[in-house]
């Protein structure tokens, strides 16, 4: 992939820019592009979620507690129940009999098949930004959030 050049503005007028806007903006590419490329396994970023706790605490997590601790990065009004409830019927987890929930062999698969496709995703979104700059935006992002009062911690 070849970073494609950006159309160049005075610092008068990037610093005018509204931040409200860029990082909605941002939001809608990055999170579009991770979902076109989840979708390609049908599944969804609750899917992903899921799939990713569960995969590195095998029989860990049941559906109440790990639907709590997603639905803070839930911004689609999820059903975790049918998340959890299609995973299985795909055969790609199980739940035991104390219910709590395993990948398959299956899942784990799928899981690192959409793995792969988010980190080219992962790898395009990054082109032409070096760490220190990833590095910095963050931090920027993170200083905004706390001064509005929000929760700038890094997620679990």
């Amino acid at each position: 992939m070849t970073t494609q050049e950006l159309t160049p503005y005075t610092h008068q007028q990037l610093a005018a820019q509204p931040i409200g806007y860029w990082s909605g903006a941002t939001y809608r590419a990055v999170v579009g592009r991770i979902r076109e490329e989840l979708a390609t396994e049908f599944l969804t970023q609750p899917h992903w979620w899921i799939l990713n706790h569960v995969a590195t605490a095998p029989a860990r997590w049941n559906r109440t507690e790990l639907a709590a601790k997603l639905s803070a990065y839930d911004d689609l009004d999820i059903d975790f129940d049918d998340v959890f409830d299609d995973l299985l019927k795909r055969g790609w987890m199980t739940e035991n009999t104390s219910a709590t929930l395993t990948l398959t062999e299956e899942g784990e698969a799928g899981r690192l098949r959409a793995r792969d496709r988010n980190a080219r995703a992962h790898k395009q979104m990054h082109e032409g930004i070096t760490e220190e700059e990833y590095v910095a935006t963050l931090n920027v992002l993170r200083r905004m959030i706390t001064n509005l009062g929000g929760d700038s911690d890094l997620p679990e």
